[in-house]
């Protein structure tokens, strides 16, 4: 895909949602933290439920490990991988606390080395809570980017150093929640919504026709 195509994929998505954010629910670092990772293999939607009421009595590091893994388990076994993930979590928080003085990292190197924390989820932090132009690559995105042709990649970091050398750097802050968004609702895993998708006519994606007129 040429630069100038991809221009106009962020220019038409910035016009369709000019100020994109997360669907977790958040008001700090720190709970920002807490909800990506236990976002692995589960929806948003379940996470929010999940700490809408976990954040109630725990949303710092301290009371996170005041609360104790076993407790926290309580909160979260609503989620897929539950042990492993409050395991990590009182880890993180001990770390966070111990070393940190209680605050979440703005480096990757920091970040990268918390239980349970890692290139994707780092990304994620960066981005959404220090706005740093890192671009978190998951399922959606990097089914997205191989099948419209926006990044062509064997793995999550292939696709995630072609985005970054392709896309404007005026885009890339908001790109992460931009392809996202679009893998999830609209350029979904089967049956694309190609028919109401503003990509339509610079998608490289083979059969696409076919896929409008489902």
């Amino acid at each position: 895909m040429n630069r100038q195509k991809c221009t106009a994929i962020f220019q038409r998505l910035q016009a369709a949602n000019p100020s994109p954010r997360t669907e977790l629910r958040f008001r700090t670092p720190f709970e920002l933290l807490i909800a990506v990772m236990l976002s692995a293999q589960a929806t948003d939607r379940s996470v929010n439920k999940a700490t809408q009421r976990l954040f109630a009595v725990a949303d710092t590091p301290e009371t996170m490990l005041a609360l104790g893994e076993e407790r926290l388990k309580h909160y979260i076994q609503t989620i897929g991988l539950f042990n492993s993930k409050a395991r990590n979590i009182i880890a993180t928080c001990r770390i966070l606390v111990q070393m940190q003085h209680g605050r979440v990292p703005d480096n990757r190197n920091d970040l990268e080395s918390l239980p349970g924390v890692g290139r994707k989820t780092a990304n994620v932090i960066l981005n959404t809570a220090f706005g740093q132009p890192t671009l978190a690559v998951d399922t959606h995105i990097f089914r997205l980017a191989n099948r419209i042709g926006l990044a062509r990649g064997r793995t999550p970091r292939q696709v995630e150093d072609q985005l970054i050398r392709r896309i404007p750097k005026q885009y890339l802050l908001d790109a992460h929640h931009w392809l996202i968004l679009h893998g999830r609702y609209v350029c979904t895993a089967r049956n694309p919504r190609c028919a109401e998708c503003v990509l339509y006519d610079l998608c490289e994606l083979e059969g696409k026709a076919a896929n409008a007129n489902n």
